[in-house]
């Protein structure tokens, strides 16, 4: 089992699925070795199962559809079997929330009654999930607000697969599934280290990417890492993805500081492994991501650093500027706009695109490093009550308590 920097296992607490108890199996985040070797188990004569593992796997990944009667190509008896043993069940939806610039916010609870976060970016030219892969992080970086969390437990394929399928079944797309798609591109930028969660972050890609069901193209999906060497190259040789990295800093005492990974996996390391990431070239390049922090990595030096870096390591990369979102409680702030734009036109300057990432959803807690499960903030019974005491507590019952405000809950 891999364990991360500070010493904690990926997975501290079990998953408990209360589906279990009916006997019947979810087969959301089945792979095409699990669908087939499930309806051998169940009955499926053997000389039909290659058929019917293609006409299950093409209703439930193509399709979307949560019930076996849908399935009007597969055959009453088989139909009636499939019923019979297993389920198609979405997460809970607990609250969806909905932006002002189009961004949605999902807050998901899965089957052990623990939550993730999950986040729809809509652009001209684009509509891109953000997705979660762990309940929590142990990674701890100081300017992520999902950093502040405790660790719960890994994510299953079917869970990681299911918030997308939780989208599209918000933005409708399954009557049409290959024409006007509003999910074309994921992130795996949510809650989480992807890579800490390898082996079901990769069934579940591998069930997106596949030909017959979800169809999006490996072009089109992105991981995000704070830098797990280790498993960076295997990343690119298994998976095949776009990769990026947090790099945030461009000096090993800062980046320690502000990312603990740092003290496990070096700016060097990590730089070598981006250099070595399988698949790298000038048009499909190795993007960067860098929050820009007020007085702490966002100087003329800085930034002519990153440049020399990129250089040095004869990196295929782009950088994106992320200016920092603040939430309740941190002790960092954003850079000024002015500061922002000169870092940006030196590493431009420096034949390297760094563009600045426009902030989303920051209205709903959405935008980077903002997520954080409501299961870590107040219940919305809580902030029933609370609201309702601050209007009777003021003259006019129009006070809204300004830390429910910024959590984006009015």
């Amino acid at each position: 089992m891999q364990i991360t920097p500070n010493g904690q296992e990926p997975i501290v607490s079990p998953r408990i699925d209360p589906a279990e108890a009916t006997g019947k199996k979810n087969i959301l985040g089945y792979d095409r070795d699990d669908l087939k070797a499930a309806l051998l188990e169940a009955g499926v004569p053997e000389k039909q199962v290659k058929m019917r593992t293609s006409q299950v796997w093409h209703w439930l990944y193509h399709r979307g559809v949560t019930d076996f009667d849908a399935m009007t190509n597969v055959s009453k008896d088989v139909r009636a079997l499939l019923k019979e043993h297993f389920l198609i069940t979405r997460p809970e939806v607990v609250e969806a929330q909905y932006s002002n610039d189009g961004t949605r916010k999902y807050l998901i609870r899965f089957a052990d009654g623990n939550e993730a976060e999950t986040v729809y970016i809509p652009e001209d030219d684009r509509g891109t999930l953000c997705i979660s892969s762990q309940v929590g992080c142990t990674l701890n970086c100081k300017f992520c607000h999902t950093g502040t969390m405790r660790l719960v437990r890994n994510l299953t394929a079917g869970e990681i697969v299911a918030q997308l399928m939780v989208a599209r079944d918000d933005l409708g797309e399954w009557e049409n599934p290959t024409e006007g798609r509003r999910v074309t591109n994921i992130v795996m930028m949510g809650m989480g280290e992807p890579l800490y969660n390898f082996d079901n972050v990769k069934k579940a890609l591998e069930i997106v990417m596949d030909e017959e069901g979800i169809q999006l193209s490996k072009r089109r999906i992105t991981l995000s890492t704070s830098g797990v060497v280790p498993h960076m190259e295997r990343c690119g040789q298994e998976i095949g993805v776009n990769l990026a990295v947090s790099l945030h800093a461009v000096r090993d005492d800062v980046r320690s500081d502000i990312m603990p990974i740092n003290k496990k996996y070096g700016l060097a390391e990590v730089l070598q492994a981006c250099a070595d990431y399988p698949g790298a070239h000038n048009a499909r390049r190795i993007t960067f991501e860098y929050t820009m922090l007020k007085d702490i990595n966002d100087s003329d030096a800085d930034a002519k650093e990153l440049v020399r870096l990129i250089r040095k390591y004869k990196l295929p990369a782009k950088v994106n500027l992320i200016p920092f979102n603040p939430w309740p409680g941190s002790d960092y702030e954003c850079s000024d706009w002015d500061r922002i734009q000169r870092f940006s036109d030196i590493v431009y300057e420096g034949g390297i695109s760094a563009p600045v990432r426009t902030p989303r959803g920051r209205d709903i807690m959405a935008a980077c490093g903002q997520l954080k499960s409501a299961s870590e903030k107040k219940s919305r019974a809580e902030r029933d009550r609370e609201e309702a005491a601050a209007k009777a507590a003021t003259a006019d019952g129009a006070h809204v308590d300004a830390a429910d405000s910024a959590l984006g809950w009015v």
